[in-house]
Formats: C-alpha cells, sequence, structure tokens
C-alpha cells in the first residue's frame, strides 16, 4: 500500500521522529471518515474528523493541518461553501484541499478548482488512489512552503546591506515612512541622526579599501550596540548612516546622538588607528519625512563645518516648535555635553558584537 515513505517522501518531508502529517476528514457518513481514517492510519497519516461544514470551519480554524479531505455533500454547508470559508480563514497560508464527491461532472470539478481545491476524488475510490492523491497534496504544499522560505529569506537580504549587516537603504526609507506616519496619527516626535564617518576618503587613501571596508563594519557595530531597542539603523549611503528614533524628544535625540558619537571616538577598529564621527540630529512634530531628513542633513553638514566629530541639532525645527529660543544653539550644546560626560569609560578592543537588524 502506498505510504507517506513509498514516494521517497518521508513524513512529508519532514525529519525523522517529527509529527505525522495531520489530515483533516470532512464528511457527513460514519462510515466513510471511519474508512479514511483506518486508511490513512495504516499509511502512516494522523487524521481529525469533522462532520460537517461548521465543524471543518472551527478545526481548520484550530491550525495546525497539512492536508483536507472535503465532501462536497454535507447536511449544512456544501464543500464548496466550507472551501470558501478556508480561504477567508486563512488567505495567506497553503493547505492543499481535495475534495471528495460522488458527483464527478466537469461542472463540479471545475467549480471546485476554480475555488482553489488542490484536487479532486471521485466516489467510490480505491484506498491506494486516496493515499496517491494525499501524498501528491503533501509533495505541493512541501514545495509550496520551501519557496515561501526562500522568497522571505531572498526578502531580507534584500533590505540588508551586505558589507556591514545592518540594513539597507531600502529598508530605512519604508521605516522612515512608517515612522512619520507613526508621528501624524499618534501626536508624538520622532528623531533621526545622520552619521558620517570623518576623514574616511583619506583611510581609504592611505590604508587601502579592506581597511576602509572594516571602518564601515566597526562603526556599524557600535552604532548597532549604542541604539535601543526600538530605534533602527541602516547604512543610508556610502559612509553615511541614518538612526531613527521613535517617540523621542530632541534631549533624548541629542543624548543618544552624544553617546554614539564618544562611543566611536573612544575605539580603534585597527592599532594605531582612531576614526570619529559627526553626527547631525533633528526632530519632526508634524510627521513630514523629507523635512526630517533634510533637517538632520543641514545639522550634520554644520557639524563638517564646525570641525567634525561632533554633534549638531538643527536649530530650525527646534525654533519653529518652540524648543529652543532664536539665538539659543548654546541650550543643545549643554545636552550634548552633559550626555557625554555620563557616559561610562568607553572600553578600547576588538570590534563589539552587532545585533541582528532584527533586534
Amino acid at each position: 500500500m502506498t505510504g507517506p515513505g513509498s514516494n521517497g517522501i518521508d513524513r512529508a518531508g519532514e525529519p525523522p521522529g517529527s509529527r505525522l502529517p495531520r489530515v483533516l476528514v470532512v464528511d457527513d457518513d460514519p462510515g466513510m471518515r471511519s474508512v479514511i481514517r483506518r486508511t490513512l492510519k495504516k499509511a502512516g497519516f494522523a487524521s481529525v474528523e469533522a462532520a460537517d461544514g461548521r465543524e471543518a470551519v472551527a478545526t481548520f480554524r484550530a491550525g495546525n493541518l497539512d492536508v483536507v479531505l472535503l465532501d462536497v455533500g454535507l447536511p449544512d454547508l456544501d464543500g464548496y461553501e466550507v472551501l470558501r470559508s478556508f480561504r477567508l480563514e486563512a488567505p495567506d497560508s497553503y493547505i492543499p484541499v481535495i475534495m471528495v464527491t460522488g458527483r464527478g461532472s466537469p461542472q463540479d470539478v471545475a467549480e471546485g478548482l476554480a475555488i482553489g481545491a488542490q484536487d479532486y476524488l471521485a466516489k467510490p475510490f480505491h484506498p491506494e488512489e486516496l493515499l496517491a492523491r494525499v501524498n501528491s497534496a503533501l509533495r505541493v504544499k512541501s514545495l509550496h512552503d520551501a519557496l515561501v522560505e526562500k522568497a522571505a529569506e531572498l526578502e531580507k537580504l534584500g533590505r540588508i546591506d551586505g558589507l556591514t549587516g545592518i540594513h539597507n537603504r531600502r529598508h530605512m526609507d519604508e521605516v522612515l515612512k512608517s515612522r512619520a506616519a507613526a508621528v501624524r496619527r499618534h501626536g508624538e516626535p520622532a528623531g533621526a541622526l545622520l552619521v558620517d564617518i570623518d576623514h574616511f576618503k583619506a583611510v581609504n587613501d592611505t590604508r587601502g579599501h579592506s581597511v576602509g571596508d572594516d571602518v564601515l563594519r566597526f562603526v556599524a557595530a557600535i552604532l548597532s550596540d549604542g541604539i535601543r531597542s526600538e530605534d533602527d539603523l541602516g547604512r543610508w549611503g556610502g559612509e553615511e548612516f541614518l538612526v531613527l528614533l521613535p517617540a523621542t524628544g530632541a534631549t533624548g535625540v541629542a543624548t543618544l546622538a552624544a553617546r554614539l558619537r564618544a562611543a566611536v571616538a573612544a575605539s580603534e577598529p585597527h592599532p594605531g588607528l582612531s576614526v570619529t564621527v559627526s553626527i547631525g540630529g533633528a526632530v519632526t512634530f508634524d510627521g513630514d519625512a523629507q523635512a526630517l531628513i533634510d533637517a538632520a542633513d543641514r545639522a550634520l553638514y554644520a557639524a563638517k563645518n564646525g570641525g567634525r566629530d561632533r554633534v549638531v541639532m538643527d536649530e530650525a525645527s527646534l525654533v519653529l516648535r518652540g524648543v529652543i529660543g532664536l539665538g539659543s544653539p548654546v541650550v543643545f550644546d549643554q545636552v550634548v555635553q552633559s550626555a557625554e560626560a555620563a557616559l561610562r569609560r568607553p572600553v578600547r578592543g576588538p570590534i563589539p558584537r552587532r545585533r541582528s537588524p532584527g533586534g
């Protein structure tokens, strides 16, 4: 008799010792359910049963199924209605459904396939045919699940910067839009930091591009370890990084920027090589994503022109909001100095551990 392993598939492609493939048997005839149950058990399948459409939908909703054998002629809902309910319950999942019926007209078959059935099994059937169709459905499900997993992996890779291992520009653009929408929705401010490695071209020119790559990875790791769990970090382009800080006002943005600047300055990516960063910070109160980035970029430009290795908060957005008064940028100079003074003694050593982008 055909079983789960007879076509080269061991328990629907699962490793030995894992759970049995689980089949939902939906039929209002207790005798038919008993025949199917015994056939499946003998072949190495687990089964769960439903005597009508509503019970079938409830069992499907509970999950943990691999295949459904669905009788068309049920007392409350017919099999087509049940199948439609399955698709509404889990539109993004794939559980193959085999329609079982004594009505095998081309119209019946076409209707079931159009709704989303995987296969048809006409009554009366031979146990070998039943098992062959179940195994075929399991193979299709296994291939489908593998494709979904591979697509998820490719999607993740498409959001990761290959050199530093942190998120890339594409991902950060999407996060930026999401953070800006949250500001508009909840009325809480959000911040952004643009972090640029100082004199990076000189590192490439004097030490070589391999050392430059090490510096990029090193700074990315320090930033990743220094941000909060709710913050987002990505490589914005070249030697520039973007940090997005949700639900954070100007003082919080400046404080984190100061910590990040000091952590980079206190470390060495290579013996005898020190690097610094300039950081521009800004806050949005209205959820304008582009204006937030533009403001942080202005502040970064000011930090570069001011001598590098420093934090500058964009004054324009803060003045407009009344956070500071005109002509009083010293307020944020003090914030930054206070934050840096509160830092714990930095530790020199190897490149610190980097969190995964998802964490």
